[in-house]
């Protein structure tokens, strides 16, 4: 299937579950820590500036939030995790709505989880890369930010990453730069294979 991924719309911000979008559509499911640019990531995938919003705080998208990808697909930003300056009642919320979303078998065509390329993963993306797993469906992770280190840096990071992840050698991780766009074709390319 050919997808014009500069044909993107936002649909909608779904609060709870009863908002899910649930019309046979593949869904693309980004996942990421607050602050590790996953609005940015959907930015460089869809060649846009300021789509998915980009906050100069984390915690911006609290939502599931979904958008139009040239009538044929749906990349879905799930709310990002980790971020500690909101309430515990907030980040309750937030582990519900996701708990849903993925309690929905068959939901995700790919999932597409976002570390930060200069860090061991948190505990949370653990957590996320668990809820990846046990869904069953294909997923990527995104090491994100790699143009902020050298090479062989990034190289042993990544290494850190499915280590510490626990990921299967068939999960593939790919060295990604938002700013620059570093990985955009890789991860396109993974996109299109499962629409």
């Amino acid at each position: 299937m050919t997808v014009n991924l500069n044909r993107a719309e936002f649909l909608r911000s779904a609060a709870k579950s009863a908002d899910f979008i649930r019309d046979g559509r593949a869904q693309i499911v980004f996942a990421g820590k607050s602050n590790v640019g996953k609005s940015s990531v959907i930015n460089r995938l869809l060649n846009r500036r300021n789509f998915a919003r980009v906050g100069s705080q984390p915690g911006k998208t609290i939502h599931v939030n979904y958008f139009d990808i040239d009538g044929k697909c749906l990349f879905v930003d799930l709310p990002g995790y980790g971020y500690a300056a909101v309430s515990k009642a907030e980040r309750d919320r937030w582990a519900r709505l996701m708990e849903d979303y993925f309690a929905e078998s068959g939901r995700i065509s790919l999932g597409v989880h976002i570390v930060d390329a200069r860090h061991k993963p948190t505990g949370d993306d653990v957590t996320m890369a668990e809820w990846f797993k046990a869904s069953g469906r294909p997923f990527v992770v995104v090491a994100n930010k790699c143009d902020k280190i050298s090479k062989t840096a990034a190289a042993a990071n990544i290494a850190l990453i499915r280590e510490t992840l626990g990921l299967a050698e068939e999960v593939k991780i790919i060295a990604f730069s938002a700013e620059k766009g570093d990985g955009r074709g890789e991860l396109t390319g993974e996109i299109l294979a499962r629409l």
